[in-house]
């Protein structure tokens, strides 16, 4: 039904996306740092219930929406762009510090950690703009039901990004201990994320794709 082209494309895209700074990696690895492994795999599960909802909206047609009021989408992508500058300012700002640097924030219960595990996920721009204008993309009418095609590449996504994610959550400990002796390295962190983030924030505004009717 779905093309294998279609599924790596899908997979890749995800697999970038993953891998750039962004705020649910932001979220994951300082809950993690501050509160153990379990308390980012508890998070986690919130980041995947978010997942859920956009694959749930693109299949029900809201692309369509998008398509039709493009003004509804600029506002979004706008808005994105904005929160991504913002956490951009958070990292390179003097006395920023870095998600991978031991806190002492309080310990969250679990019902908040999944709370704010689906609303991180639920702003995060890089996401809503993968299911409003990426994934319907790859999507064919001439292979059968396009809502079956939309839930199937939008798992492809969430297998990719649920699998990095859980890898970052289970790692995130070793790499604040080796960064927590070597401030240089956290200060490098910190740039580097900025300058990560505010690359996708520009690259956000800037883009000219636009939602495609699934």
């Amino acid at each position: 039904m779905i093309g294998t082209a279609a599924v790596f494309g899908v997979a890749a895209a995800a697999l970038g996306m993953v891998l750039t700074p962004g705020p649910n990696m932001m979220y994951l690895v300082s809950r993690t740092v501050s509160q153990g492994r379990g308390a980012g795999l508890v998070s986690l599960t919130g980041v995947a219930a978010g997942f859920g909802v956009y694959l749930a909206a693109a299949t029900a047609g809201i692309t369509t929406v998008f398509a039709v009021v493009p003004g509804l989408y600029l506002a979004l992508k706008l808005a994105g762009a904005a929160y991504l500058l913002w956490l951009a300012w958070q990292a390179v700002r003097p006395g920023g510090v870095s998600v991978f640097s031991p806190s002492t924030l309080p310990a969250d219960p679990t019902r908040r950690l999944f709370t704010m595990g689906l609303v991180t996920n639920l702003l995060n721009p890089k996401i809503a703009i993968m299911y409003m204008a990426l994934i319907p993309q790859f999507v064919a009418p001439e292979r059968g039901q396009v809502w079956l095609q939309s839930l199937c590449l939008g798992a492809v996504q969430i297998v990719v990004a649920l699998t990095v994610n859980a890898l970052i959550v289970l790692g995130a400990g070793g790499i604040s201990t080796f960064l927590t002796g070597r401030p240089l390295w956290l200060r490098a962190q910190r740039w580097v994320t900025g300058s990560m983030l505010g690359a996708i924030a520009v690259l956000v505004a800037t883009d000219r794709t636009r939602p495609t009717p699934v």
